[in-house]
């Protein structure tokens, strides 16, 4: 039991020592001298566990959210806040409606930052919300390589109650999350709150990393040209997307 703690301890300090290096199983395994099933097997708990991000299919690990929890360092945050604080209050400016910028944590997307409009009537929404029941929490699920989407589904299971009421089955949510896929763009309509939400992928280095989004009362929306306000929306990400590069 001694030996798997220090072997997993071992594995953690390796991709720490370049953590924005995604590293593979051969590679971390090779360099500690370790057996690729062993190695596999505390890759899959560390993983599990959050401490470790498997970015996709033998495209290697990178440190997990936990990771930098345990010591309160948020560094993994930083280069994301940098890049989107200019664009997200420009962007704000020119479409005077309230945008989010947010991550994926389990099964919540998680707020880093948002921006506010001057408008009387304005749409707030939680820091932590069920990433169902938001545009950009269905973005990044969409987003995820196929074997994490699939955990995650069989992990947290389908929408429930009001959260996602336009999904009634596995079949419906997998197709409706590879439309969002495709056309990278995720919309809402919270029709009890009357509230639209939109929602487009933020990249680094080919990856999703988190989502750019617009919330604004629906009546705005319908009065809008809509067209223009998601290529706003998506030119604004572009413009975060070469900062994070």
């Amino acid at each position: 039991m001694i030996q798997v703690i220090n072997r997993a301890l071992d594995l953690l300090e390796q991709i720490a020592n370049e953590p924005e290096k995604p590293k593979s199983l051969t590679e971390l395994a090779d360099g500690l001298s370790l057996n690729h099933g062993t190695c596999a097997n505390i890759l899959k708990t560390l993983v599990t566990r959050g401490y470790v991000e498997q970015i996709g299919t033998k495209k290697g690990y990178i440190l997990g959210a936990k990771s930098y929890y345990l010591t309160g360092n948020k560094s993994y945050q930083k280069d994301l806040l940098e890049a989107a604080r200019e664009e997200m209050d420009a962007l704000t400016l020119l479409i005077n409606e309230n945008c989010l910028l947010a991550v994926l944590k389990d099964n919540q997307r998680i707020a880093l930052y948002r921006t506010f409009a001057e408008q009387d009537l304005q749409v707030r929404t939680t820091d932590i919300k069920p990433v169902y029941d938001s545009a950009s929490g269905r973005l990044l699920i969409a987003m995820l390589p196929d074997e994490k989407k699939q955990r995650f589904i069989a992990k947290y299971g389908l929408p429930t109650g009001d959260s996602w009421p336009e999904i009634q089955s596995e079949s419906n949510l997998l197709e409706t999350l590879a439309l969002i896929r495709r056309e990278e763009l995720a919309l809402q309509t919270i029709a009890n709150r009357h509230v639209m939400g939109l929602a487009v992928p933020i990249y680094k280095n080919g990856l999703v990393v988190a989502s750019l989004s617009i919330y604004l009362p629906e009546y705005r929306y319908m009065a809008l040209d809509k067209r223009q306000l998601i290529a706003s929306l998506r030119n604004s990400a572009e413009k975060i997307n070469k900062r994070l590069i």
